[in-house]
């Protein structure tokens, strides 16, 4: 199916934007509002955080662009999301996939019968460049991930969950994306290896000119890696902004890193806290 992008959508694109969320809401069960009015823009080359506590709403916004939700009797159902400037509501997930954009699932979701270097030739499957292009791509995902290349005959199953992430990563990167949507890299790993993945992410963003979306309830390490970020509370975006800036704002810095001006709040604190935070005033 070809979406054919309007003028206003190309010239989106023409700007150096690869991602365009504009205004979505999300209905589970036909019943169920989780996103409301939520937009946000990732531009080509950038890696942009989305941030907030555990169901805020950002896997939904990854699934709703990566047209995920029908598994889960979710849809989008008002506002546009563009991707290349094409407006990409009605694609199926295999479609956005050959059109450059694909999710790391939360929980790494690798073939746990499979061998490593089987789990990452999987994710080549809608290509049509032939094995000596798909063969390069392999070699080139285990020089970004060393540690794959060592266990690339082990069983998925049977490795460790930096090892399992890595390989969720690295079956993406098969695909020739674009632009990868990465939901809780950090999730259940040690500081170390968090900062091993996002380190990898960094130099894919610098030398393969890859985009990223990634949600992240470990804000602090996601603002270290992300030129911009925007954080969701109950399905609404409430904060949005550079880095830097949010780095620096008391409210951020209070309520997500844990620390503010009169040092780290206790959590009993929080709840009075929570009361008087600027966007929920």
């Amino acid at each position: 199916m070809n979406v054919h992008a309007a003028p206003e959508e190309a010239r989106d694109d023409a700007t150096g934007t690869i991602l365009s969320v504009n205004n979505i809401e999300v209905i589970y069960d036909h019943v169920i509002l989780v996103l409301k009015g939520v937009s946000l823009t990732v531009p080509k080359g950038g890696i942009v955080a989305l941030l907030g506590a555990n169901g805020a709403g950002k896997t939904t916004t990854l699934k709703a662009v990566s047209n995920l939700l029908g598994a889960e009797r979710g849809e989008v159902t008002k506002g546009k999301i563009l991707f290349k400037g094409n407006e990409v509501q009605a694609l199926s997930p295999n479609e956005l996939v050959k059109r450059g954009c694909i999710q790391v699932m939360e929980g790494r979701h690798c073939f746990g019968h499979l061998s490593i270097e089987e789990n990452l030739l999987t994710g080549a499957y809608t290509r049509k460049d032939g094995q000596s292009a798909i063969k390069s791509d392999l070699e080139m995902v285990y020089e970004y991930f060393p540690r794959l290349r060592e266990r690339r005959q082990s069983q998925a199953g049977y490795t460790s969950g930096g090892e399992q992430q890595m390989c969720a990563i690295g079956r993406a990167l098969m695909s020739r994306p674009t632009m990868i949507l990465l939901d809780e890299p950090s999730m259940g790993l040690a500081p170390q290896l968090v900062e091993e993945i996002f380190e990898i992410v960094r130099k894919l963003n610098q030398n393969e000119g890859v985009s990223f979306l990634l949600a992240e309830q470990n804000t602090n390490v996601a603002l270290k890696y992300a030129t911009y970020g925007y954080i969701l509370e109950s399905g609404r975006i409430v904060l949005d902004g550079d880095a830097k800036t949010l780095r620096e704002n008391e409210d951020v810095k209070e309520f997500y890193l844990g620390t503010g001006g009169e040092g780290r709040r206790s959590f009993r604190n929080v709840k009075h806290y929570k009361r008087r935070k600027r966007w929920l005033a």
